[in-house]
């Protein structure tokens, strides 16, 4: 099985492929989101997996964009704990350290860290592409922050495991396939709708839950674009299309709704 990733090799989303689909899983680096659902649309990967959410940096508003472009299903989740590493040249110590690159979320979830060994940020474009770089550059100064895949992967050391300031980082990522699953036990559905901009239109639209005591987990509003000062409302929920209160909650939903897609249902992450 070939899946999908936004990134260098040993980026964070190449570790959570590894981790959730198997060691043995193909991986093939994408330098953008937009290239990851391309690659699952015309067939040239088998599935894409995307962040779409990080306990500490909130939303990646881009890839709720793109799964509303995109005619692809959301087939499962998978929540990657967070770990980063100081990285730099073999025999490299800490004391010699005076720059980290990663990318700015990288740098933002280790400031404190920075901040007491004096180190100074400078932005990069990719936590592993920070690696990366830092392998062609013949200066012990200079560090990297990144995941340990990282460091494996293009054969730097670690100085430090585990230097982000809050330890409960997780991102939450998404796998993307050209055909929808109903699952059975436990699972998450997702959907997207736009309603009429009228008085109580929200509250109605997300009443179809709360009366048939489906959870929300998640409730996100983004533009819709061409229609100024209106937006796309997407929802996680707990429940399967499997389940009949489910379906009738988005049919339901439907008398509300001017547009309504389900993205998908798939069986939730258990942490």
């Amino acid at each position: 099985m070939k899946v999908a990733f936004q990134g260098e090799r040993g980026a964070y989303s190449e570790a959570a492929v590894l981790e959730h689909f198997g060691a043995e899983t193909e991986t093939m680096p994408c330098e953008s989101f937009d290239a990851v659902f391309a690659a699952v649309e015309a067939a040239r990967a088998d599935l894409g997996l995307v962040p779409v959410e990080n306990s500490i940096g909130g939303s990646i508003h881009r890839n709720y964009d793109l799964l509303m472009q995109h005619p692809l299903s959301i087939v499962s989740e998978y929540h990657l704990r967070v770990r980063h590493c100081l990285i730099a040249h073999p025999g490299a110590q800490l004391s010699e350290i005076r720059k980290a690159m990663s990318h700015p979320q990288g740098l933002a979830q280790c400031e404190r860290y920075l901040k007491a060994h004096g180190i100074q940020p400078e932005v990069a474009y990719d936590t592993a592409g920070s690696v990366k770089l830092l392998k062609t550059m013949p200066n012990r100064e200079v560090a990297a922050i990144a995941s340990r895949r990282a460091a494996e992967v293009y054969g730097m050391h670690i100085l430090a495991e585990g230097i982000e300031d809050d330890a409960a980082n997780y991102t939450r990522f998404l796998a993307i396939a050209r055909q929808p699953i109903t699952p059975t036990g436990a699972a998450k559905t997702s959907i997207v709708f736009t309603l009429n901009n009228v008085p109580g239109a929200l509250f109605k639209a997300l009443s179809v839950f709360a009366l048939r005591d489906l959870d929300l987990t998640k409730i996100e509003s983004r533009p819709l674009v061409g229609q100024v000062w209106n937006y796309l409302f997407y929802v996680d929920f707990a429940g399967s299309l499997a389940d009949e209160t489910t379906r009738r909650a988005l049919d339901h939903l439907g008398e509300y709704a001017t547009m309504l897609r389900i993205l998908g249902s798939y069986p939730r992450h258990q942490m």
